[in-house]
């Protein structure tokens, strides 16, 4: 008999997800298949309560303004929500953390009140990701601690050195550290003439640093998104760039092709592995350009989908067997 579990799912509006393509419905429909309590919420729904109680122990409570949920792949009639109610999220087994970045200040102040209920055990709830570590390690930074399996690249505000980087390699992309999906990356050739005034508008509007990295020719023949559970490879999708584009986000048209993980690939989730693992990040996408790692996306990776109608795995099922495992005391 399947095992029950109550399942708590931090996300963005369920109306607005894209049922062929989402991931957190591809988990969702999974756990409702194993039997699982699904109830959804969204971070402004988050209370946490503080405060000393009769006796002086002290009390904590961190709450959600939830629905219970049921999801279907029927398109426009995709999702069944029950009437809201305050939910304690120490009494859930599992807190999927899924909404989409801005990996902002609300989305830092979010990993700070789940780690008032993350672990396992009596009045404690599963995130995944770990709260700490999404918030200690978002995904561009994170690639940092391995230079070694990352093209040249340069996270500054420093005007300067950006345009010693861009004289240096000649060909560069320069995108925003926090963003996500494609949004506000360019790429710049040796005589395009617009880096200053890309530098001015980003500056002007954001205290953020810029990350450049060297332009890899790769990317023409895709982007490799792998997708880890546990820090162990489980499958991969190749997203080709659009005809006169350099991005190959499938936000802005990239097409997810079938792909096979080369030994560089195995390197790579061999190398990150052990640390994904021992930080509790369990979904863990990761980018691949040629022989180069570019980001390790923690906060809400996507692909589940995609790897499973070209591999016919599933992939949902994968991440979940881990959950379970983390769980029974499992590592």
């Amino acid at each position: 008999m399947s095992r029950s579990l109550k399942v708590a799912v931090q996300m963005d509006p369920l109306s607005g997800i894209d049922i062929n393509g989402d991931s957190t419905f591809a988990l969702m429909l999974e756990a409702q298949a194993r039997g699982y309590d699904l109830f959804v919420y969204q971070v402004p729904g988050l209370s946490l309560r503080e405060g000393r109680v009769a006796g002086g122990a002290r009390a904590e409570r961190l709450t959600a303004r939830a629905r219970p949920a049921r999801v279907r792949r029927v398109a426009g009639d995709h999702a069944e929500l029950g009437e809201e109610q305050v939910i304690d999220l120490a009494a859930m087994d599992v807190i999927l953390m899924r909404q989409d970045p801005p990996f902002d200040m609300a989305y830092i102040s979010a990993t700070h009140m789940l780690e008032h209920v993350h672990g396992v055990g009596p009045g404690k709830a599963l995130v995944v990701n770990d709260p700490e570590w999404v918030r200690n390690a978002p995904e561009k930074l994170l690639v940092t601690h391995f230079p070694d399996l990352m093209p040249p690249t340069l996270v500054t505000w420093d005007v300067l050195a950006i345009r010693a980087f861009r004289a240096k390699w000649r060909d560069i992309i320069v995108k925003p550290l926090f963003g996500n999906g494609g949004a506000g990356v360019f790429r710049i050739r040796e005589d395009d003439e617009n880096l200053n005034s890309l530098l001015e508008m980003h500056f002007a509007r954001s205290r953020e640093p810029l990350m450049i990295q060297r332009y890899e020719p790769a990317v023409r023949r895709g982007d490799k998104r792998i997708i880890l559970a546990d820090g162990a490879p489980i499958g991969a999708i190749n997203r080709v760039p659009a005809q006169g584009e350099a991005r190959s986000n499938m936000h802005v048209g990239g097409k997810a092709v079938k792909v096979e993980l080369s030994p560089r690939d195995r390197e790579i989730c061999e190398a990150i592995g052990p640390m994904l693992r021992e930080k509790g990040l369990i979904f863990v996408g990761i980018d691949v350009i040629g022989d180069w790692l570019t980001e390790i996306n923690v906060t809400s990776p996507t692909g589940l989908q995609e790897i499973d109608r070209f591999d016919g795995i599933n992939s949902a099922g994968l991440i979940w067997d881990c959950i379970l495992r983390r769980l029974d005391g499992g590592e």
